[in-house]
């Protein structure tokens, strides 16, 4: 096996590890879910169908009795957003790996796999993506239990969801036997995986009862998968093997190493190994499931009135029938008439209007809105920072109103700024400023002003959040003009916030 850092090694005579280890993966553009989702904030992290998000409902439903706390395989972007969310959800995580570059989802597993196996040899890791809806969190657990004994006498276990549709937007899994009307969590050989089928082909597998979609989750020993790509992905098990043991520790992260990472080839663990494996299982899952790939199904999930009609916030729908209407500012009222398989969905920069037929072009909108360089393409106007998060509320040439909000015992960069002086009017908590030399206090309905060039920070010492109104006026506005002098983060000169 590669080398893995020392802190990730076991201890000689360790117990037997009789835990189910989730690894999160925690990447992904979210262009199909645009413009609720972008890729600097992807759908995982949105509270899409109540108040938490994908992502922490993840979390929390592979935790408890019988689970390790969850290693979770994200992007360098996504590092705080993942430690704050999991937070929020009470959940304490295991490894949080960073990704220099996305290169799908075969190298992210293998470098989770070699890390658990350095740390406890022959665990179980549940490989899942965090952006699935599960509602029945302890029959998924069942299944996982039911699944258990078969991967760890070797075997490589996915589990396929109970289809009630002929979906052209999944693969298939066809089983070897007929799954039994009680359609119970039992073990069985897997015989093939099937490409997403067209409409006809799709049809016909349902009908045939012994197919499931493919829900892309997977149970297996963490040596089961290093032992699989030696065989079938030695490259991949090299490169990914140096970049874990290459790796280095960045504020309770573990950054992989880019150099050695790029030599990985960027395919899915399907592709890269699961097609090819002759010790695969799978277990029926009968209980609700949705990957959220669209909205098709957000409309479907959200729960549909006797008109087929979902609204939510500030939304009204007026004889509409089979749509989906969606604000999400309490400002910006939406309403539709007279509409019948339309998706409508408005953002405080951004509405997109679709037929239903076509909620899985939403791509194109997207690749459209890039090659004009619309920033709504991949960014939102709220921005997550490790210290809290800001919003552009007015943009003009020569100057910027932002809403920024940091959290309770937090602090910005120590920075000056070549081509911009702010004014800073706090509206809830208390704020510590530095001014160069000057250090002081300012609270609700009082102000500062951070002349062009001076050294300056911004901190919450309260133990609630801080909110402020910014006012930027200058030559140049873009978050680049930083001059980093010190920073908690180790965020380079010229990083965002």
């Amino acid at each position: 096996m590669p080398h893995v850092p020392t802190h990730l090694q076991s201890r000689d005579a360790a117990p037997v590890d009789e835990l189910v280890h989730p690894v999160l993966l925690c990447g992904g553009s979210g262009t199909r879910l645009w413009p609720l989702s972008r890729k600097s904030f992807p759908k995982q992290f949105v509270a899409l169908l109540g108040d938490e998000t994908l992502f922490q409902a993840s979390a929390r439903r592979l935790t408890g009795p019988g689970f390790a706390r969850p290693m979770v395989v994200t992007g360098s972007d996504f590092r705080f957003i993942v430690t704050e969310q999991l937070a929020r959800a009470g959940v304490d995580p295991d490894a949080i790996l960073i990704e220099p570059e996305a290169r799908n989802t075969a190298p992210a597993i293998l470098a989770a796999a070699l890390a658990l196996e350095a740390k406890s040899p022959g665990a179980l890791m549940l490989v899942a993506p965090s952006d699935h809806v599960i509602p029945d969190a302890a029959q998924f657990r069942a299944a996982v239990a039911a699944a258990a004994p078969v991967a760890r006498a070797g075997q490589i276990v996915t589990f396929g969801i109970r289809p009630d549709r002929a979906e052209t937007g999944y693969g298939w899994l066809e089983l070897s036997q007929d799954p039994g009307a009680d359609f119970a969590a039992v073990p069985q050989p897997l015989k093939r995986f099937v490409e997403k089928p067209d409409a006809a082909t799709a049809a016909q597998i349902l009908a045939s009862g012994r197919f499931l979609w493919n829900a892309g989750i997977f149970l297996l020993a963490a040596s089961t998968l290093i032992e699989a790509a030696g065989q079938l992905q030695p490259a991949m098990l090299t490169a990914v093997g140096a970049a874990l043991a290459e790796a280095r520790t960045d504020l309770g992260f573990l950054r992989l190493a880019p150099a050695a990472w790029a030599q990985a080839e960027a395919i899915s663990i399907d592709y890269a190994i699961m097609e090819k494996a002759g010790n695969l299982s799978v277990v029926p899952y009968a209980g609700a499931w949705s990957d959220l790939g669209g909205w098709e199904a957000i409309w479907r999930e959200g729960g549909p009135d006797g008109q087929g009609v979902v609204a939510r916030g500030a939304a009204t729908a007026i004889d509409c029938r089979d749509t989906l209407l969606r604000s999400e500012s309490p400002h910006l009222q939406l309403v539709g008439i007279g509409l019948q398989d339309i998706v409508a969905v408005a953002m405080p920069d951004a509405v997109l209007v679709a037929h239903r037929d076509r909620a899985q072009d939403v791509k194109l909108a997207v690749a459209a809105l890039k090659q004009t360089g619309a920033a709504q393409a991949e960014s939102f106007p709220m921005d997550h920072r490790p210290w809290g998060w800001f919003e552009s509320l007015v943009l003009e040439q020569r100057f910027q109103v932002k809403r920024i909000t940091v959290h309770p015992g937090a602090a910005l960069s120590l920075q000056s700024h070549h081509h911009r002086a702010e004014h800073w009017i706090v509206v809830a908590g208390t704020a510590r400023v530095t001014v160069d030399a000057e250090v002081r206090l300012i609270t609700e309905n009082q102000s500062v002003y951070i002349p062009l060039g001076a050294r300056h920070r911004l901190e919450n010492p309260g133990k609630v959040p801080l909110t402020l109104i910014e006012v930027q006026t200058g030559s140049y506005l873009g978050e680049d003009d930083i001059i980093r002098h010190d920073d908690v983060y180790a965020r380079g000169q010229g990083a965002k916030g």
